[in-house]
């Protein structure tokens, strides 16, 4: 995953559910990134430091 990949949690994260969508701001190392996540339409839910382990690229 790299640098405005979007992705999908796949697991639930700091109270978003599984499914929920963002886009990566910014890499810190690989095992962690900053993930702007949106709602359905395609409004902003909040901005979060997410590890790796809990994120897919969507498809």
């Amino acid at each position: 995953m790299k640098e405005l990949d979007v992705v999908k949690l796949k697991k639930e994260f700091n109270g978003l559910s599984i499914g929920t969508e963002g886009t990566i701001v910014w890499e810190y190392d690989g095992s962690y990134f900053e993930v702007e996540f949106f709602d359905m339409n395609g409004d902003t839910i909040d901005v979060f430091t997410t590890p790796a382990d809990v994120l897919d690229l969507a498809k």
